[in-house]
């Protein structure tokens, strides 16, 4: 049996050789040969799932980025966000987490698809590394990566916390570009991660639906009451900030909940939560379009934000009719 590391540094094929355009485009575009449904549970959905993060892959290579050389006030603006703690550490426990259901998968499918969701969390974590080294910003001291002891939760809090933070992100990566805020060479560099979250929180949406339509219908009510546990752990979580020393005894605070508060950081516009919720739920259907409609697509966190949105309308409508002098001006 393969160790955890095992499976997180070693892809189980080699890339194929193909030009940067042709694979930017596969990694955003695909659609499975599988004429007809793709229902959970059913050996063409899990084939398609297995076969779609496999044909999507793209072989981009952390070591060799060139990252571009930032002014001074571009440097302070991304050296001060106050996420690369928790970015690394988080990409760190990730890949660990992945590797380690992959391990306890007997579906070779999806054993398969698990194990390079691994490889790609530590090709983030080299990213993320790589930008840290080169643009100089202080880190804590990491801590050591322990192998969980309860592997399913870790793997769903990894797996729903994904999905929360690429649906914010998406739209902050949206807003920082239009911005103009960073250099288009860095949001260029960044592109290729983006797209893999996307390709990520899919196939953790596909896996979940896979994984209760063949488990053993006894074990449903125990698995639906842990996912509700982990959507508990997980706002809970994003209440707080985290805090590290590092090695100069210096403290650094990190922001759990960034990717949902961080709209102040990525633009100099104002822009209220309505809209912010908008352009995430675009951009989420936007780096979703080009693959299988026929494969899930995570839903919670859009539902909320088309509450939220929601909730903004009625509110305004309200707040018009009752205090109709105040609205007009």
């Amino acid at each position: 049996m393969k160790s955890l590391a095992e499976i997180y540094s070693h892809l189980p094929d080699a890339p194929s050789e193909k030009t940067l355009e042709r694979v930017d485009y596969e990694a955003r575009h695909w659609s499975s040969p599988i004429k007809g449904p793709l229902k959970p549970g059913t050996e063409e959905h899990k084939k398609a799932v297995a076969q779609m993060f496999r044909d999507t892959f793209n072989p981009y290579k952390p070591s060799v980025i060139d990252w571009p050389e930032l002014d001074p006030e571009t440097l302070h603006r991304i050296t001060s966000l106050p996420i690369w703690d928790i970015a690394v550490q988080t990409e760190g426990k990730a890949r660990l987490r992945m590797a380690a259901y992959a391990a306890m998968i007997d579906d070779p499918d999806m054993k398969d698809a698990l194990s390079r969701n691994a490889w790609e969390e530590n090709r983030h974590k080299e990213v993320l590394t790589k930008l840290v080294e080169a643009y100089k910003i202080p880190m804590a001291p990491e801590p050591p990566y322990v192998e969980p002891k309860d592997t399913e939760w870790a793997y769903l809090v990894t797996g729903f916390s994904e999905c929360v933070d690429s649906f914010f992100a998406f739209g902050l990566f949206a807003l920082a570009e239009r911005a103009g805020l960073f250099p288009p060479e860095l949001i260029e560099t960044f592109e290729p991660v983006m797209q893999e979250e996307c390709r990520h929180i899919l196939l953790f949406a596909n896996w979940l639906a896979w994984h209760r339509a063949t488990m053993p219908f006894w074990k449903r009510p125990w698995f639906e009451a842990r996912v509700i546990g982990v959507w508990i752990f997980l706002a809970y979580e994003r209440m707080g900030l985290a805090r590290s020393i590092d090695e100069s005894g210096e403290e650094h605070t990190q922001d759990n909940n960034f990717t949902v508060t961080g709209a102040k950081d990525m633009t100099n516009m104002d822009v209220n939560v309505p809209d912010l919720m908008q352009l995430c739920l675009d951009e989420n259907d936007r780096r979703f379009a080009g693959y299988d409609p026929r494969l899930l697509r995570p839903t919670t966190t859009p539902a909320i934000a088309r509450a939220i949105i929601k909730g903004a309308k009625t509110w305004t409508c309200l707040r018009s009719k009752l205090c109709p002098a105040k609205s007009a001006a």
